[in-house]
This record gives C-alpha cells, sequence and structure tokens, in this order.
C-alpha cells in the first residue's frame, strides 16, 4: 500500500510539459515497424519508470532458439516441438544400394546353409549334443528356461544358432511342466490371445527394421529414435516381449510357459536400463531430451502431456516396414503347423 502511495505521489508531483504552439506538427508516414524499433524522442518528459522495457536481448534470443533446438519449449503449445532423434521405420527406394541387398541375401543365404548344416541337421550338426548337453543339468524344464535366456522370438538373427534351438526347444515341450489353469476353450479367449500376440509385433524396436545394419552389410549404428512406436513407450521390444508372454502364458497355462516369461522377461527389463545407458553415453544431451518427451510405460508420456503427438501422427504407422509386419505375423500365424510338425522333427 505504501508504495502505491509513493508511485501516485510522484505521478501527481511530475512536472507538465511545456505547451506546444497552437501549430500541430505534420503528420509522419506510419511505419511498418513495431514500437520498439521506432526512433526514440529527443526530450521525452515521460517519467523512467514508464517507458516500454526492452523484451528481448540478442543473448536472450540466442538462448531462447538454443533451447527451443532442444525441445525445451513451452509445455502449453499444442504443437509438438521440433525432433532432435530421427525418424523411425522411415523407407525410402529411392535411397535404397541394390548391390547391399544383393550383398545381404548372399549372406543370409550362407549363414542359413552353415546353420543348418553346424546346427540344424542331427547327422551332421551339434545342435541335438547340446540340447541334450543342457537337458542332463536337469530334469525340470522350468530351470532350463530360467538359467537359458530364450530369445528364439528374434528369427532376424539367423546367427544366433542357441536362439534357434531355444526357440524349437519351447515348441517341443511347452506343454511340459505342471498344469495350472486351462482357459483354451473360453468364449472368445483364442481371439483375445490372437490379437495380444498381433499387436505385439508392431512394438519392435525400429532398429530391427534395418535389416542392413542387422547383418553388418552397412555399418551398425546406435539411432536415437523418436517417432513411430517411440511416442509410445521409449521400450517397444520389451513391451512388445512382455505382451507376448502374457498372451502365451495366459494361453498355455503352465509352469513352463511361466517360467520362459520369467526369463524373457527378465532379459528385456534389463535391456531397459543397458539401453538408456548406452543411449546417454552415445547421443548425451539429446537423449535427455527425448527422455523427457518419452517415457517406458506405454501411452504415459502421450496422457501426461510430456508428448505432443503431430496431427499426422499416423501417417508415422503408414510405411513399408510396418505392412511387412504385417505379412509377416499373419504368414507365421498361418504357418504355426508347419513350425511345429518342422521342430518335432528334429527331436530335440
Amino acid at each position: 500500500m505504501a508504495s502505491c502511495l509513493v508511485v501516485a505521489s510522484s505521478l501527481l508531483s511530475s512536472p507538465r510539459p511545456p505547451k506546444t504552439s497552437a501549430q500541430k506538427p505534420p503528420l509522419q508516414p506510419i511505419s511498418s515497424l513495431s514500437p520498439l524499433h521506432s526512433a526514440k524522442p529527443k526530450n521525452s518528459t515521460n517519467p523512467t519508470f514508464l517507458k516500454a522495457p526492452f523484451l528481448l536481448s540478442d543473448s536472450c534470443r540466442i538462448r531462447f532458439l538454443a533451447r527451443a533446438s532442444l525441445g525445451e519449449t513451452d509445455a502449453s503449445s499444442d504443437e509438438p516441438p521440433p525432433l532432435v532423434g530421427e525418424d523411425s521405420a522411415a523407407f525410402d527406394l529411392e535411397t535404397q544400394n541394390i548391390v547391399s541387398w544383393v550383398y545381404f541375401t548372399v549372406i543370409l543365404g550362407v549363414v542359413l546353409y552353415v546353420l543348418d548344416v553346424v546346427w540344424i541337421d542331427n547327422s551332421t550338426g551339434f545342435g541335438k549334443v547340446f540340447i541334450d548337453a543342457v537337458s542332463s543339468l536337469s530334469d525340470s524344464q522350468e530351470v532350463y528356461f530360467i538359467n537359458h535366456r530364450y530369445d528364439g522370438l528374434q528369427l532376424w538373427q539367423f546367427q544366433n544358432a542357441p536362439g534357434f534351438h531355444q526357440l524349437v526347444y519351447f515348441i517341443n515341450h511347452r506343454y511340459d511342466g505342471l498344469q495350472l489353469w486351462q482357459f483354451q476353450n473360453a468364449p472368445g479367449f483364442h481371439q483375445l490371445v490372437w490379437l495380444s500376440n498381433f499387436i505385439s509385433f508392431f512394438f519392435l524396436y525400429p532398429s530391427t527394421f534395418n535389416l542392413l545394419e542387422v547383418a553388418a552389410v552397412d555399418k551398425p549404428k546406435m539411432h536415437l529414435w523418436q517417432t513411430g512406436i517411440m511416442r509410445i513407450t521409449r521400450h517397444p521390444q520389451m513391451v512388445g516381449q512382455v505382451i507376448w508372454c502374457l498372451a502365451h502364458t495366459i494361453w498355455i497355462g503352465n509352469s513352463v510357459a511361466i517360467a520362459t516369461s520369467i526369463g524373457l522377461i527378465g532379459h528385456h527389463l534389463f535391456g531397459v536400463w543397458n539401453g538408456d545407458k548406452r543411449l546417454a553415453m552415445q547421443h548425451g544431451e539429446a537423449f535427455e531430451v527425448v527422455k523427457k518427451r518419452t517415457s517406458i510405460i506405454p501411452f504415459a508420456a502421450i496422457l501426461d502431456g510430456r508428448q505432443k503427438l503431430p496431427k499426422d501422427y499416423y501417417k508415422e504407422f503408414i510405411r513399408l516396414p510396418y505392412f511387412t509386419i504385417t505379412a509377416l505375423t499373419l504368414g507365421a500365424y498361418f504357418l504355426h503347423p508347419v513350425m511345429q510338425a518342422a521342430s518335432f522333427r528334429l527331436h530335440w
């Protein structure tokens, strides 16, 4: 209240400007510049505290633009902040190298042939010997699956022979162990499990789509993805694996399925911590910005406003890799009987 009286007193006591002559000054043309850029009057009699403050200095503008480039913009804005990471699942045919894809096809063929001779074929390979050696450590199938990381779902890593044998072993022994529940005949249960499995494959980590890097035809890179599935969760591989494990465990309903799921989910939870650590080391402050905008729990960053979706965000999923996933997932479902028959013939 006292400060208000002082201000009012200073206003009332300030001297009036001297009267000018009756002749009006000529009209000045209206400038398109803002008042901040207009010429300053030479003899101003206004009190100092009534002058318009200077809004932004050059250094303030530079700091603001730097912060905006890193995504530290106003959270209340409806527009999504600029990207600091990479656009995931982008595939441009015009940028593809035919020679690289031919090289990839040759490498894949050679790897599959060697895998068959050295590991799959029981007459020449060591797969059956390895299975028997590991199985002799314990009669419990649950112990086998917990002690050995089961990554057989990663079918794109054909060079991972132990992963292949674990896939075959799971198919052959999935109904071993103690049966705990049986819901397979419940109405609509098969459709629910099928839909869950179908959705789980859309949570593949975007680097999986870079087949040329996976096969080391192109130099592998540690990408900082930010669009597509990364808007939903920063660790889609873990989320997809959890969905797949829950669906198969509920469907099979026995101790072997539970042990397999524990091993898989535990492995991917470690990957969450290790993945964030490696991204932070590789990308530094840019990763911290992406981390603030994303979440581990699906949709959490979207719901609390940290992740602002662009109006056409759905276009980030209308891309060739996701069409390929759709075709492969449907194909794998219809080929389940063939996969099971092939696994049974190996007697692993």
